[in-house]
């Protein structure tokens, strides 16, 4: 499967309704309503409550992994590889949304990560290279 077909269907499950609920939420706290509705006029986002969303529920899927790996290695149960190649798809889910939000092509946001990396390592990894980077190398 390729990036931007995993988008696609993965969006299939994102209702777009998180600027609604966001908006919701945020206009029961006076000062804060105004606040979003300034940053969407002003941001290049397409969806900034579909960003926020896919930040925070990246951040609680990394965790879910991290804690999974964490249990199996020093709670000694082991790792279970089916439940953490859920999460890792959770992570995926969110990786979309956060694209889908963005106007980015899952496809393009790998093909950058790639082109970044083989500027950065032309060799393979490198830890000389990994501690001194060029400036603008992000």
């Amino acid at each position: 499967m390729q990036g931007n077909e995993y988008q696609k269907l993965a969006m299939r499950t994102n209702d777009k309704n998180a600027y609604r609920r966001l908006y919701i939420e945020l206009t029961s706290m006076p000062p804060i309503g105004p606040m979003l509705e300034y940053q969407v006029k002003c941001s290049n986002i397409n969806d900034i409550a579909g960003l926020l969303n896919g930040v925070l529920g990246l951040t609680g899927e990394a965790g879910e992994v991290s804690d999974l790996v964490k249990k199996g290695i020093f709670h000694e149960k082991g790792i279970d590889l089916e439940h953490l190649k859920k999460e890792c798809g959770d992570v995926m889910w969110y990786v979309a949304m956060i694209c889908e939000a963005c106007g980015f092509s899952l496809d393009d946001v790998m093909q950058t990560n790639i082109d970044k990396l083989i500027a950065r390592y032309p060799n393979g990894f490198d830890s000389y290279r990994a501690n001194h980077r060029q400036v603008g190398d992000i």
